[in-house]
């Protein structure tokens, strides 16, 4: 935080609370010519309602400025005056990192016990998925969903379709080490619409998605063979080493439909799966792996 940011936080918070002191103080004075305490004020209402001159009670009153105290000691211990830390120097980041050392070392020997055990019949464990699914609520359900049913740019991970294999080594190295593929570059860009209807009739034609003109899909062959082959492969399989899907199956990343292809050929797509070893370690990642596997092998 910048002095002028710190100074300017400071200030405020200090203001406050003074403010708030000078308000209590300011209402309880006495007024000139003011009603005498318990006497009527001389305002009115419906004929025969009055108002009486009743201060606050003093345990109320006596909040308010206990209050004030426990703010001023709560800013003396803990960071709240722009850069200042406080006498306890607490951080929330402090407290969470002490929690997850502590939790670490209850938990550390039951992950070290799964990780022992195969990804498949770790699989097949109904104890040891239960803490697993705490672990893919927590990191993995943002992105692919509670369920692991992904969301568009974020794949499935329940229908046995993978882009980088799945494989349970291929699965751990995945979380593990996160994946970053070459992408789809924007083949199409600039490209002709009626070419450009050709070369999406052609894809869809890959996954007998229907209502497609054969002339035009036949026609879009010579331009998928020019452009594509290179990383979907000639049959439109895709390569598991390069992260090209397969564009056979009818399963897709982004989506199937005429303009979400044409959206995928002239404008490109690039996903990224960050990587979990720093975050989770290689046991956790070992049993969220036995997770993710057991998604699609039910």
């Amino acid at each position: 935080m910048s002095q002028f940011w710190s100074l300017y936080i400071t200030i405020i918070t200090i203001a406050v609370i003074a403010a708030c002191y000078w308000i209590i103080r300011w209402t309880t004075k006495n007024r000139p010519n003011e009603a005498a305490e318990g006497d009527v004020t001389g305002h009115t209402w419906d004929d025969d309602l009055q108002e009486y001159n009743n201060p606050l009670p003093r345990w109320w009153l006596w909040l308010f400025y206990l209050t004030i105290v426990y703010a001023i000691v709560y800013l003396i211990f803990y960071p709240g005056l722009g850069s200042f830390e406080g006498k306890f120097r607490w951080t929330q980041t402090g407290q969470y990192q002490e929690e997850m050392a502590a939790a670490d070392r209850d938990y550390a020997p039951l992950f070290a016990a799964f990780a022992k055990q195969e990804i498949p019949s770790l699989a097949k464990d109904a104890k040891a998925m239960r803490a697993a699914q705490n672990l893919f609520l927590n990191n993995c359900a943002t992105c692919h969903g509670s369920d692991g049913g992904g969301a568009p740019g974020f794949p499935n991970l329940t229908d046995n379709d993978w882009i980088f294999g799945g494989e349970p080594a291929a699965i751990q190295q995945t979380i593990l080490n996160g994946r970053n593929s070459i992408g789809m570059p924007a083949m199409a860009m600039g490209m002709p619409e009626p070419q450009l209807n050709q070369l999406v009739d052609y894809v869809r034609s890959l996954s007998n998605q229907p209502n497609i003109n054969a002339d035009s899909a036949g026609a879009g062959k010579a331009l998928f063979a020019s452009m594509c082959v290179s990383c979907h492969g000639a049959d439109g399989k895709g390569n598991v080493a390069m992260g090209a899907p397969n564009l056979t199956d009818n399963i897709w990343l982004y989506g199937g439909s005429v303009e979400t292809i044409k959206q995928t050929l002239t404008k490109g797509r690039k996903g990224v799966m960050p990587a979990h070893r720093d975050l989770l370690g290689e046991d956790k990642v070992h049993l969220l792996a036995a997770y993710v596997y057991g998604l699609s092998n039910k």
